[in-house]
């Protein structure tokens, strides 16, 4: 397998698994974790996921990006039709993602970590869009996800100049990353952020993150009127319920996602 789900709790973990190739994305790969999204996605049991990229015999890496030698004769043969790039950049989903990167996230490593909702990166861990590099654009998000994480002249100089020196720290201080951990402790840190994540009731959390990502950006009454759908949207739920009957009874609620 390409990419590996392990269930911890309420935690899917979906790693790429392709050490011996920097954990590049090809077919495999983007097949693979377009399935690991339909596993979480329709497990009740899994409210939270977390992407890595399992450690090679020279260190730590997240993913090298696409495979260079694929692309050279099956540049489609690396996307999905739902997910697109990696069978991920593009896919729609309800439940929240983190991207755990211990060692390089690049080109469209770097678009994958652009499309999870949060990132826990480790101080070894470095971003970069190098695709002008190579005579191409970085296609699978890059190019407007970045400049929506990090100010617009700094993802300009990123993406014009293809530079590979974009560290986690660096990162962190422009918010693109919001934990950073010591080298090889980024899964473990995203696994505590996902487990604050699961403390939560799982229906509310998914129509948040849905509203975030409609609403940022638009007028006012955009975010007033899907707001407030959401709202009433919890009122009908058995959590909703639960979640008051906890406060009162002073003890800690027992989600049941329903």
């Amino acid at each position: 397998m390409t990419v590996d789900y392990e269930l911890h709790g309420h935690v899917a973990v979906m790693t790429i698994n392709r050490p011996n190739a920097r954990n590049a994305v090809n077919t495999d790969v983007a097949q693979g974790l377009e399935a690991a999204i339909d596993q979480l996605e329709a497990d009740d049991a899994a409210w939270v996921g977390i992407i890595t990229g399992a450690r090679t015999e020279k260190g730590w890496i997240f993913c090298a990006g696409a495979d260079l030698k694929q692309m050279s004769v099956d540049p489609g043969g690396m996307s999905t039709a739902r997910g697109g790039f990696a069978g991920f950049v593009q896919r729609e989903r309800t439940k929240p993602v983190i991207a755990a990167v211990d060692g390089p996230a690049l080109a469209g490593g770097t678009e994958i970590v652009l499309a999870c909702d949060m990132v826990v990166a480790s101080e070894t861990a470095v971003f970069g869009i190098p695709e002008v590099k190579r005579n191409l654009v970085a296609a699978a998000g890059g190019l407007f996800r970045l400049p929506r994480k990090i100010p617009r002249n700094i993802a300009m100089e990123l993406a014009l100049t293809g530079r590979l020196d974009f560290p986690a720290e660096r990162a962190h201080h422009f918010g693109l990353v919001n934990k950073l951990t010591a080298e090889g402790e980024a899964l473990a840190g995203a696994m505590e952020l996902a487990t604050q994540v699961t403390e939560a009731a799982p229906l509310a959390v998914r129509e948040s993150r849905g509203i975030v990502l409609a609403a940022t950006d638009q007028p006012d009454e955009i975010g007033w009127k899907l707001s407030g759908e959401g709202i009433m949207k919890m009122f009908t739920t058995e959590d909703f319920s639960e979640g008051l009957n906890a406060f009162i009874e002073k003890r800690a609620p027992e989600w049941k996602g329903k």
